[in-house]
């Protein structure tokens, strides 16, 4: 099969990360042609100056629209592409030079109608980002399930880094009108008519993801939020890890509880485990800064996911 990539991008009052993604894809390797459609989901700070600035170097498009969400403007962007192929990034991605070369060669040898890669951090990002990018993408945080070889289940790809074929696109008419979990959804909807996904390891980006602490708890507690949503729709697809953020957080407050009238026991577990992701943390990014933060952002990723989760189980949407 020849591959004709079109690249969907969404964008909501980002112009600045819009320029460092559409940079990046000015350096792929990648010897073939390839469209980027980006879709301008009714902001008030528009990109359109800075899509200007890459229209002489890029096969690109530019659409404004009124704002509908992610999910309808990737829907929106993968009607208007002309590929066979489309590539879904967030705005806030920076893509390594070899990502469409990856994604060609994995695809040539195992086709799929769809695929998911991974995150990881840039040199230049913040000390807070490496550090929320361990805690979403490490073993002992998430069991690796967003994007690791040793994930302890089935990878569900996601949206900041995703591949769909046009048959795909056509057969699950995309994203769904979800706020959030719209990506897992697909993913569910895709399996229901048997169609094969994968996950594509060198086929990495660079994620930004949320920039402050306050950030970063708010979109855990959203991705918490909507699990149980997806639980009910799909229940076959409900697992108990689900439950192990809520279970934490539980926990800990009882383990302080029990501390504060002379129990430290079961506090003694929680310390043990901290102590385990800071050193997971400093050998790989070699950081002592990194290491500290990423205790601190996975104590915040418990609480956001896991209060979350409570929230999503007592009120149904």
């Amino acid at each position: 099969m020849k591959f004709q990539f079109s690249i969907i991008i969404p964008v909501y009052n980002r112009p600045n990360e819009i320029d460092e993604l559409l940079s990046s894809l000015m350096k792929q390797t990648y010897s073939n042609s390839f469209e980027i459609i980006v879709v301008e989901d009714g902001s008030t700070i528009r990109a359109n100056e800075v899509v200007l600035k890459y229209v002489e170097n890029l096969n690109i498009q530019y659409y404004f629209k009124e704002n509908s969400g992610a999910g309808a403007s990737r829907n929106f962007g993968m009607e208007k592409a002309s590929g066979n192929y489309f590539i879904i990034f967030d705005s806030d991605c920076i893509i390594p030079p070899n990502y469409l070369v990856e994604v060609e060669d994995a695809l040539t040898t195992c086709f799929t109608d769809a695929y998911g890669g991974a995150d990881a951090a840039h040199d230049s990002f913040t000390i807070i980002q490496k550090a929320i990018n361990y805690s979403m993408t490490s073993f002992f945080t998430t069991g690796g399930i967003r994007g690791s070889k040793k994930a302890v289940d089935k990878f569900q790809p996601r949206s900041f880094n995703l591949g769909i074929s046009k048959k795909a696109f056509k057969i699950t008419r995309g994203f769904s009108k979800m706020k959030i979990g719209e990506d897992i959804d697909l993913t569910f909807r895709l399996w229901e008519h048997n169609l094969e996904t994968q996950f594509i390891e060198n086929a990495f980006v660079y994620h930004k993801r949320r920039s402050t602490f306050k950030q970063f708890f708010k979109q855990t507690f959203a991705f918490g939020n909507g699990r149980p949503f997806l639980n009910r729709k799909y229940p076959k697809t409900a697992k108990l890890t689900y439950w192990f953020p809520s279970l934490f957080v539980l926990g800990l407050i009882f383990s302080i509880a029990c501390s504060l009238i002379g129990f430290h026991f079961f506090l003694y577990f929680y310390a043990f485990y901290f102590i385990i992701l800071f050193v997971d943390s400093l050998l790989n990014s070699k950081n002592l800064k990194v290491a500290f933060v990423s205790v601190l952002t996975s104590i915040i990723q418990f609480f956001g996911y896991g209060l979350g989760f409570l929230k999503g189980l007592l009120v149904k949407n």
